[in-house]
């Protein structure tokens, strides 16, 4: 039997109704189908041992950590908590593990931060693809494109600004959007679906579906519907709006600003109890559900709860025109999901939207104006309403032939460009030209040494390329290496050896910190139980570290038989550690502030049987749960 090539897909997981999400449900069916590959998916969002993972027909693995007191270090910090979310944390131990012959990221740029400079990059053949979406292009996109071979991007818009500064590999490699799902249904269907949900059979329906993200441009696509129904008074007319209506844009205020009847707009409800959705004009959340009576079971849909593809289909069979304004899009999947169902697009001409406002398209081009976002300085697309209200004027204007000839070439269009089957095929190529990785390099971490004292005679690239091998383990290629260009630059600018040299000691001595020395919260644990184990938290004062150790004498009366671990800032250990009843001190960490992860929870056991947090108490911050074994309260009080 022919041995067949590992593949570690990395991406928001298969089953999150997100464009990554869907994306990664239709590559990995595709490719589990042809039976060629073995199939690991690194799953975003999810804890890597989380049970519902072992249902998927694959092998599906979460990229954060199993250890709840390291998730609660990690959410004390927002970077590293965003880090985390795409796998930051735990990708390295997953390529040990799994030793993958491929690599593939499909996520945003920023989910592979400097992951190019990883020991096993490039070791195995590794892919990135990703969503660029405005002008200019990202730095860290830029960065990246030196050390990817294999760089695909969702659009081709992408790739011409990506040609335009000199990166000619980078490739488009679109997004699947599974046909068989979206197709139009019979007009006999289509009347009774609207009658459903109370929809005239003559209403002239206008439809978005979104992530109801800030991007999206909502209160544009308002003012151009707005000044629609002003210039077509006596017609019958709503607009649709698939998304969710708890994040992103206040929709309701919206509507209310603008003027806008609210029962010109509707919204899709669904129920969580019976998996039954209902279009209906948006009034509020938790509504009961019509169909199972279920009580407040009915709410807008997430990207974690919402329709089914057989369900979204119908969703977009009640509509006339697909209205799709934003201000800069990786892909915008439901634009391709409409045009399978033969609807006309009308999309924003930037980014994305280029590829899909076109003749040959099946769409029509909404115009826009430049704006720059704050901070990065993209340029962001602002959609004309003047040019959503045109374009609806065309589209309400046509015959019926010329609609049905352009709805046509629309889904002809992703059926050629975005089909499982033309994506698929592309990607079993790319695939199948790469090589089986041997895995014959050592992915053991070496001490770094600050103590290393380089060769002063060297030449100044020479002596950068000593401090970078002898200094932190490090191989550069002077012609390449952009750390070397920086210190070389450096350099020229007189900036003395003595600095960088001091410079690089202390990255070693921090390197070797957080590789050789971290210790974990097991660390310092004996025994196998946590049952034989009580912990007291009290990271300071002094007054407060005393007053606790002064009650840790009755705590063991309580316990006789269990040990009691006293967690404290190191300075305040001389205070503690001649109680005899102390059986060891562990340094304080916020992370110890989680009651739950210190006791255990559903689906983590715990590392005490109880654990005290005097300094805390607030409904938000629980101290007293205590397994239901709690003998003792410690209080503090202050006089």
């Amino acid at each position: 039997m022919p041995k067949k090539k590992k593949i570690l897909f990395h991406s928001n997981h298969s089953k999150a109704f997100t464009g990554f999400g869907k994306n990664c449900k239709n590559v990995l069916t595709y490719l589990h189908k042809t039976g060629k590959y073995e199939i690991i998916e690194a799953a975003n969002g999810f804890v890597k041992s989380n049970p519902a993972l072992k249902k998927m027909p694959w092998k599906c693995v979460g990229t954060l950590p199993d250890d709840p007191v390291r998730l609660s270090q990690l959410n004390k910090d927002p970077n590293l908590a965003r880090a985390a979310s795409y796998g930051g944390e735990t990708i390295d131990s997953l390529i040990k593990e799994f030793k993958p012959d491929i690599y593939v990221g499909a996520e945003d740029i920023w989910g592979f931060n400097k992951y190019w400079e990883k020991k096993w990059w490039n070791k195995t053949n590794c892919m990135i693809w990703t969503t660029l979406d405005s002008e200019p292009i990202l730095p860290l996109a830029i960065e990246a494109a030196d050390h990817v071979k294999n760089y695909f991007c969702w659009a081709s818009f992408a790739e011409k600004n990506m040609h335009k500064i000199g990166f000619k590999h980078v490739k488009t490699l679109r997004g699947i959007v599974e046909s068989k799902h979206f197709y139009k249904l019979p007009q006999e269907d289509k009347t009774k679906l609207r009658e459903k949900f109370k929809i005239d059979s003559n209403c002239f329906l206008i439809g978005f579906v979104f992530r109801n993200q800030l991007r999206k441009s909502v209160p544009n696509l308002l003012d151009g519907f707005k000044k629609f129904c002003d210039e077509n008074p006596n017609l019958n007319t709503k607009l649709l709006l698939h998304t969710s209506w708890a994040e992103g844009w206040d929709i309701p205020r919206l509507i209310k600003e603008k003027g806008i009847d609210e029962f010109k707009i509707l919204t899709t409800y669904f129920c969580n109890k019976c998996k039954n959705y209902e279009i209906k004009p948006f009034s509020g959340q938790e509504k009961d559900c019509r169909f199972c009576k279920s009580e407040k079971s009915q709410n807008t849909i997430t990207a974690a709860h919402g329709v089914s593809e057989k369900q979204l289909n119908e969703i977009y069979n009640l509509m006339d025109v697909y209205c799709h304004p934003f201000t800069s899009g990786g892909q915008e999947i439901p634009i391709q999901e409409a045009k399978l169902v033969e609807l006309i697009t009308l999309v924003t001409n930037y980014s994305c939207g280029e590829d899909h406002c076109t003749k040959e398209s099946g769409g029509l081009p909404l115009d826009w104006s430049e704006y720059r976002e704050p901070g990065t300085q993209f340029i962001k697309a602002s959609t004309s309403p003047f040019s959503i209200c045109e374009q609806l004027n065309k589209v309400y204007k046509m015959d019926v032939l010329e609609k049905q000839e352009m709805g046509f070439r629309s889904r002809q269009f992703v059926i050629e460009n975005y089909s499982t089957e033309t994506i698929g095929s592309k990607l079993e190529d790319i695939f199948d030209e790469m090589d089986f990785c041997d895995w014959d390099f050592d992915f053991e971490e070496k001490p770094r040494n600050p103590n290393y004292k380089p060769n002063e005679n060297l030449s100044d690239s020479d002596w950068l390329v000593d401090i970078y091998k002898n200094i932190l383990n490090m191989d550069v290629d002077p012609s390449s290496d952009k750390g070397h260009q920086h210190w070389m630059k450096k350099i020229k600018e007189n900036f003395s050896r003595k600095k960088i040299l001091n410079y690089f000691k202390e990255i070693a001595t921090k390197e070797n910190e957080e590789i050789f020395n971290k210790k974990t919260i097991e660390d310092y644990l004996e025994g196998d139980s946590p049952n034989n184990r009580v912990a007291v938290v009290m990271p300071g004062s002094a007054g407060d570290v005393l007053m606790v150790n002064a009650l840790i004498d009755n705590l063991k009366s309580l316990y006789p038989d269990k040990d009691i671990y006293f967690i404290t800032k190191p300075v305040f250990y001389p205070l503690i550690e001649d109680n005899e009843n102390v059986f060891k001190l562990i340094p304080y960490h916020e992370s110890y502030d989680s009651l739950l992860a210190l006791e255990g929870s559903a689906g983590h056991e715990g590392y005490f049987e109880v654990a005290y947090l005097p300094h805390i108490g607030t409904q938000k911050v629980l101290n007293y749960v205590h397994n239901g074994k709690d003998k003792m309260q410690i209080e503090l009080y202050e006089n």
